[in-house]
C-alpha cells in the first residue's frame, strides 16, 4: 500500500512549482523581464520618496495586477498552441484578447504611477528619506523583499537548481546572512549590541552549513548567497538608515 505523501513536503513542493512558473515566465518572456525591472525601479523610489502606506499598496497591487494578467496570458498562449497549431481566428481572437488585458493592467500601473509620484517628482522635497531612516523595520522588508526578486532573477538567468532547492545563489544563505546584517544595524548603540550580532551571524552559518550538509547546495553556492545577501542589505541600510 502507497504511503500518504507527507503533507509538509507536498506544500513546499507546491510552492515550488508556483515559483518555477515565475522563474519561467521572467526566464522565457521578454515583456515580463521588463515588468520585473520597472517594479523594482519603483519599488526602489518608492522608498526615496515619503510615501504613505496607502500609496505603497496601491503601487503594489498595480505591479501584481500587471505580473498576473502577464502571467495568464502567456499560459493562455501555451493552452491554446497545445490544442492547434494551425491558424483559427478564435484562436488569434483569444490570444489578442489575453494581450489586451495586459495592456489594460499596465496602463492601469502606469496612471497609478503618474498619480503616486507626480507631485513629489514635482517639488523633490528635502526630507524624502526622513520617514524610511526613521523605520528600521520598513528598511529591513524592503531589504528581504528585493533580496528575494534578486535571488530569483539570478537563479532564473544561471537555469540552475529551483526556487526553493538547490541552484545558484542559496536563497536561504542570502536571507540568513542579509538578516544577521539587518540585525547587526538595527542593534548598533544598544548595550548588546555585539553578542547580538554574534548569535545572528552563528545562525546564518548555521543555516548555510545546513544546506551544504544536506546536500542542497555547494559551499560556492552558499557563499556566493552570504556574499548577495549581506551586501544588498548593507547598501539598502547605507542608503535609507544611515545613521549607525
Amino acid at each position: 500500500m502507497a504511503q500518504p505523501e507527507d503533507k509538509r513536503t507536498s506544500l513546499l513542493q507546491s510552492f515550488n512549482y508556483a515559483f518555477e512558473g515565475i522563474i519561467h515566465v521572467v526566464r522565457s518572456q521578454r515583456n515580463m523581464k521588463i515588468h520585473v525591472a520597472i517594479a523594482i525601479i519603483v519599488l526602489v523610489a518608492a522608498f526615496f520618496f515619503d510615501l504613505d502606506r496607502l500609496s505603497i499598496v496601491a503601487l503594489f497591487v498595480a505591479i501584481s495586477f500587471v505580473f498576473i494578467t502577464e502571467m495568464l496570458n502567456s499560459a493562455l498562449e501555451y493552452a491554446i498552441d497545445i490544442f492547434t497549431s494551425r491558424y483559427d481566428p478564435r484562436a488569434k481572437l483569444a490570444k489578442d484578447l489575453a494581450a489586451g488585458a495586459v495592456l489594460v493592467a499596465t496602463l492601469n500601473a502606469l496612471a497609478v504611477a503618474y498619480l503616486v509620484f507626480y507631485e513629489r517628482l514635482t517639488s523633490m522635497p528635502y526630507n524624502v528619506l526622513t520617514k524610511v531612516r526613521e523605520t528600521p523595520t520598513d528598511v529591513t522588508v524592503i531589504s528581504v523583499f528585493l533580496l528575494m526578486v534578486v535571488v530569483i532573477a539570478v537563479k532564473a538567468l544561471s537555469g540552475r537548481g529551483t526556487p526553493l532547492r538547490g541552484g545558484l545563489p542559496s536563497g536561504h544563505a542570502a536571507v540568513a546572512f542579509g538578516g544577521w546584517v539587518a540585525i547587526t544595524f538595527i542593534a548598533a548603540g544598544t548595550a548588546f549590541a555585539l553578542p547580538i550580532s554574534a548569535i545572528a551571524l552563528v545562525m546564518a552559518f548555521l543555516t548555510a552549513q545546513s544546506r551544504v550538509q544536506a546536500g542542497i547546495h555547494t559551499w560556492l553556492e552558499v557563499t556566493l548567497g552570504g556574499l548577495l545577501g549581506a551586501g544588498l542589505t548593507v547598501l539598502v541600510f547605507r542608503i535609507f538608515y544611515p545613521f549607525v
